[in-house]
Formats: structure tokens, sequence, C-alpha cells
């Protein structure tokens, strides 16, 4: 019995033994295929390259598919069935995911000349085309090839620089009537139903997006795409997303919330969930929307496939003109290894170190640092002034300016709703055509306003912090800021106003004497010159002690 006893306790030590030793030799073989893969991917372990995730040239396929008679890879249609899947055990798909050749980095259009070097559908080049699109922005042509191989990402770029644009065309390469050939549904052939969910914290923005999607999409195809915002008629919401079944909803957290709950909007087989302004989306107000939102649209592509099998893979698109901590927070608990996109530049969100807002109040010797984030957010081609006057002095400077500078198109902020009619009141009566918009009025009004704003009936727009982020009026020629904005944040959202898409743009801050330290605050934290002027005889006159100032800062 002891001999039995202490053979099988020998026979238990060899095997402990044994899956010990393999163990280590397994251990011994992912240290080394990690390495090997860290070598592959990038010798610098900061920015990344397109083609070190996996984008390829129009070039670099022709001569790949010449030598390997293989599908090219970061084709749309054979991204998309991979969706979710960028480290398959396939050896295959592994190597052309790692490739990083010298001739393929040189390739890398982070300055595309053309959107057909982007890997997009030959039809959906017809349409921008059509619109007059014909070369993209630097932030465009990082994004939409990395979008295409199925990353999450977050998209940072100034406020104007073509974000929006950025992730509209690869959700439409495989999205809709201009997608790639051959996506007509899912592998068992069933159309699929809302395939993108756009959300975006204030109307305004979403109505925005919706016009962006509806212009790439041409008049015919409109249906495609649905906005579905709170202030709106829900109802009518309801009924249309039944009758027109549309691929794309765009729309604001609480509305899609809301039709989600109700069962009138079934996301499960989502394939995009798109954050615009997901800094804002953040916010306390939104909580409980957005967490319904993430729990619904799509699934995660870390969670394993058997949990819900009813679900589809998503992909995570957020989208900001700042990143700061609480964003990169975000994205690394809701995507999968996301990748932060700028212009030039894709950086892994492991190596970014993101900055926080630095508030006007806080009184530490770091708040003379210039804020990165905010930084980043400013158009490159603003000219900013500031202007010192008394209280009862300010639409009165406000309607110098315009004059001096024969602005067209004008951005008027303040920061309570109350005092906006006063203004409009006054320029008013001064000849000048005005109007305001808060969130107080109603979906209906707030349109005609923009409207009327944008084809030029109305010179000046007075509003509050609703219009910071998301307007977009081309034209806008000069931003005032009649009340100081609360931080150098705040003052880069509403200076993005203007000189969109690289035109040039004038920022002027009219403030009191004792705001003067403010406006100095600002200038140190943005790292710009902010000019003291002034306004005689219809022109625009800046001191001479600006003028030394800005010339050394140059």
């Amino acid at each position: 019995m002891s001999a039995l006893i202490s053979s099988s306790f020998l026979l238990l030590v060899g095997e402990s033994l044994h899956l010990r030793r393999a163990l280590a030799a397994s251990r011994s073989v992912l240290l080394h295929t990690s390495v090997k893969c860290m070598s592959q991917v990038e010798p610098n372990p900061g920015s990344l390259t397109l083609s070190s995730i996996g984008f390829q040239t129009e070039t670099e396929a022709e001569n790949r598919s010449k030598s390997k008679k293989v599908k090219p890879f970061g084709s749309p249609s054979e991204n998309l069935k991979s969706k979710g899947k960028p480290f398959d055990t396939n050896e295959k798909k592994k190597k052309a995911f790692r490739v990083v050749e010298k001739q393929q980095m040189e390739f890398a259009p982070f300055a595309a000349k053309s959107f057909s070097e982007l890997g997009l559908p030959h039809v959906l080049i017809e349409r921008l085309e059509e619109e007059g699109f014909t070369v993209p922005t630097e932030v465009q042509s990082a994004a939409v090839p990395t979008i295409l191989n199925n990353r999450d990402v977050i998209i940072q770029s100034y406020t104007g620089s073509g974000k929006t644009l950025a992730y509209l065309l690869p959700i439409l390469s495989v999205v809709g009537p201009l997608r790639v050939k051959g996506d007509d549904g899912d592998e068992n052939g069933k159309k699929l139903g809302i395939e993108a969910v756009v959300v975006a914290p204030s109307r305004e923005l979403g109505m925005q997006i919706v016009r962006e999607f509806e212009k790439v999409l041409g008049m015919d195809n409109k249906r495609v795409v649905q906005q579905l915002v709170g202030g709106a008629n829900r109802t009518r919401q309801e009924d249309a997303l039944k009758k027109n079944k549309p691929a794309i909803v765009v729309g604001t957290p609480g509305r899609i919330a809301e039709l989600s709950a109700s069962g009138k909007l079934r996301t499960h087989g989502c394939r995009y969930l798109v954050l615009d302004e997901v800094d804002e989306l953040l916010s306390f107000n939104f909580r409980e929307d957005m967490h319904r939102i993430l729990e619904h649209v799509g699934r995660r592509s870390s969670v394993d496939p058997s949990s819900n099998s009813a679900k589809t893979e998503r992909q995570l698109i957020m989208v900001s003109a700042t990143v700061p901590f609480s964003v990169v927070r975000a994205a690394r608990s809701w995507g999968c290894d996301p990748l932060l996109v700028q212009a030039k530049k894709i950086v892994p969100l492991d190596t970014f170190s993101p900055s926080d807002p630095v508030t006007l109040s806080r009184s530490s010797p770091s708040s003379a640092m210039p804020s990165q984030a905010a930084v980043e957010s400013l158009p490159p081609a603003l000219k900013h002034y500031y202007c010192v006057t008394r209280l009862q002095h300010k639409v009165d400077v406000l309607r110098r300016c315009i004059h001096a500078l024969d602005a067209k198109f004008v951005i008027a902020f303040m920061n309570h709703t109350k005092q906006l009619k006063d203004v409009v009141f006054k320029l008013e009566a001064r000849g000048m055509k005005a109007v305001e918009l808060h969130g107080d009025l109603g979906k209906l009004a707030r349109s005609t306003t923009l409207k009327k704003f944008k084809n030029g009936e109305v010179r000046v727009l007075v509003t509050n912090e609703l219009s910071a982020r998301g307007l977009d009026v081309a034209e806008c020629d000069l931003v005032v800021n009649l009340d100081l904005p609360t931080d150098s944040i705040h003052y880069a959202h509403r200076a993005g106003r203007t000189g969109r898409l690289g035109r040039n743009g004038t920022v002027l801050t009219i403030c009191e004497e004792p705001e003067v330290f403010v406006v100095k605050k600002l200038q140190k934290q943005l790292g710009i010159p902010i000019a003291t002027c002034d306004f005689s005889e219809g022109k625009l006159l800046v001191t001479e002690e600006e003028k030394t100032l800005s010339t050394s800062t140059s």
C-alpha cells in the first residue's frame, strides 16, 4: 500500500514538473513573439505611421497583388469581414497587420493629395468631387485609413479642420448606397438595420452633422440618415424610423436613449458608435443617457462573442478638439486599444500625456503654462485682440469693430442668456441686423435663426456658450467676446467659430480695466499674442507697446 502511495506521489510530482516546464516554455515563446512584434511594428515607441496599422496606398496594393495573388490588405470590404479581430490567429493576417517596410512608411499619406489615396470607394470619391472636395485635410488623411482598418480612435484636431468628414467618409465606405460593392448585409445575407450611431451634445451640432451626411449622400439618398434630437416631435421621429429604415442615426444623448429604452430604436447590430465632442458628452448631465447608449449600441470588441450573439462588434470613434484626462480614461474603458489620431501623427494612447484645462481661478505656478489641449484646438490663421472699455460702451465698441474690419458674419458671445436680447436691441437700434440664439428657443426658431445667419440676412449672431461648439459657418470672419470666457478651453472653442478650414479670422475680446489680468492669463496659457487695440476713424489701431511685444514673441 505504501509503495502504491509513493508511486502515485512520484507520478504527481513528475506531472507537476512537466507542467511547469511547459508553462515556462510557453512564456518564453510568448515573450519572444511579443518582442518580435514590437520590433516589427515601429522602432519608435511614440508616433505610429499609417503603414504600421496596416494601411497601404494604391501603389503598394498593386505591387503586393502582382507578387502575391491575394486581396490587398486595407480594402474596406476585407476589413469589414474581420471587424473587431485585428490580431486574428491566422498568421497571414498577423503578418499583413505588422508590415512596416521602409517603402510603405514612405508612402504613408499623412498629407494625401487626393481622396483616392485613402482607400475610399470610387463612387464616394465621385460624390466628393461633385461637392467640391478634392484634397483631404491632414487630419482626414490620418483618420480615414485608420478607421477603415477597424481601429478604435480618438480624433483630435483644431476646430474647423474637417473632423466630421474624417469619420463620415470611412462610415459611408461600408454603410449606405456609396459603400464598397459586396457589403450588402451580414454573413447570412440579411440586410442590417441601424449600422452607425452618431451622438452629439447639442441639437445644433447634431443638425450640422446630418447636413454633412446629406451633402455627401446627395438628395436621392437623404433617407439613409435620420436626425434624432431633443425638442422635436418624438412621434414623428418614431414614424420616420419605421418608414425610412435609416442606416445611420444622428442625435442627442437624451433622445437616443429614450427611443432605445422604448424599443423604437434597435442598435444591437450597430457597427459604428461615434461620440462627437466627447469631452462634453462626459459631463454629469449626460451620465445616465450615455451609460444606456454604451450598453445597447453594438458590443465592445473586448467582450466575449459568446456572451451576446445578437450584438455586432462595434467600432468606437471619439472626436474632440481637446483631449483632457477624462477623455483618455473613457477611451481606455469603452474602446479596444484605441489610437489617438492627430494631424500628421498617430499615437498609441498609452504614450499620450493628456492635459486638463487650466481654469482662470487657479493660482498655482502651473497656471501660467500654456494649456496644450487648448492650444491644439485653436485654428492657426487667427489674429487675437482685446479692447478695454466701460461696460455700457461694449456694444458700441462691437459695432465700431464690425465696421472697421468690414466683417460680414459675426458671432458675439455672452455668458448669460438674459443679456442677449438687450444687445440685439441696441445693435438693431443702430441699424445693424442682429439676432439671438440660445437654448430656450424652440427647434424651429433655432433652425430659422441659423438659416438667416448663414444666408447673410443677419450680420450679427449674439449667443451664449451653446454655439461655442458645433456651429459651423465657414464664412464667419469675426468672433467677439462681450463677456470673458471662463477658461482657456472655452476661449479656444469660441475662437474656433472663425478661421475654419484654413481661412483667416479675427477674435476680439472686449473687457473692462479690472479684467485685463484675465486676458493676460489667457495669453500665457494659450501661448499666443493678444494685442490691445482701439478703433478710430473706422480703423483698427494696435498700440505701439503691443506691436513691440508681438514682434519680440515672433
